[in-house]
């Protein structure tokens, strides 16, 4: 770790915080918000794998609260967490023993270029229309083609979890749900699998606890304001904030470039 990480906690501790407020909020909302918070710690000092580890604590804890709001509000969905979580839970142990393979230098540079990727595409892509708020997971096929993909998620989302659920979100929008029942759907698979990623990590010493603690504080949260105002405003304002969310990544990506 850098000397200045070492030498002003207080201040560090409290740019990660307000960091992980407002990617705790894009989060729940949206999705994308490692996307800020990762090369964010990495600016700080802390090695690029070891920023990919430390980001899980976050993650775990805004999802905790933000599963538990989505919860108690009836939004999420039984039928489509059975058929995603056993899939995806695999999936990230593949994907957490792949990022544990990888050095630093070789992380920042696949993290570069998937922050790109997933920008682009972000973009390009269509709205995700949605159908109706309690529509039921598919049968036959292309229920067997929805598992193999949360599968996919999983090994992403073990591997970097940044723009995680933007792609679980065009999962269940393909599958017939509403952006907000989409995104109670989203937090609660990403508590699934991230517990068994952040062991794996922590168990490779590639945690930095205090300072994902810091980040976790912000992330919850940000998470719980992002869960109220969702449910306030409904559908149509999750779409405006997730096409703002697209657009100022894209920006910061550029000016950094």
């Amino acid at each position: 770790m850098t000397d200045a990480t070492v030498d002003q906690p207080l201040l560090q501790a409290l740019v990660l915080f307000f960091a992980g407020l407002l990617a705790g909020a894009l989060n729940v909302v949206a999705g994308g918000g490692s996307m800020l918070t990762l090369p964010l710690m990495i600016f700080l000092g802390l090695p690029a794998t070891v920023a990919n580890g430390t980001n899980r604590v976050a993650i775990l804890i805004q999802n905790l609260g933000a599963s538990w709001s989505f919860h108690r509000r009836g939004l999420v969905s039984g039928p489509w967490i059975r058929l995603a979580a056993p899939s995806a839970v695999l999936g990230a142990v593949a994907g957490t023993w792949l990022a544990l393979q990888v050095g630093d230098v070789a992380f920042q540079r696949i993290l570069a270029i998937l922050l790109v990727g997933i920008t682009v595409w972000t973009l390009w892509r269509p709205g995700q229309a949605g159908g109706g708020g309690s529509a039921a997971p598919p049968s036959g096929p292309r229920r067997a083609v929805l598992a193999t993909l949360f599968f996919l998620i999983g090994v992403y989302g073990g591997f970097v979890q940044a723009g995680v659920g933007f792609v679980i979100l065009a999962a269940t929008s393909a599958g017939g749900l509403d952006l907000v029942r989409g995104n109670a759907v989203k937090v609660t698979l990403v508590l699934a699998f991230t517990p068994i990623s952040l062991a794996l990590f922590a168990m490779d010493g590639k945690v930095e606890w205090l300072i994902g603690l810091a980040l976790a504080a912000g992330n919850l949260l940000g998470g719980l304001v992002g869960v109220h105002l969702q449910v306030l405003k409904g559908q149509t304002w999750v779409r405006r904030i997730v096409t703002a969310v697209i657009v100022v990544f894209a920006v910061r990506l550029l000016v950094a470039g």
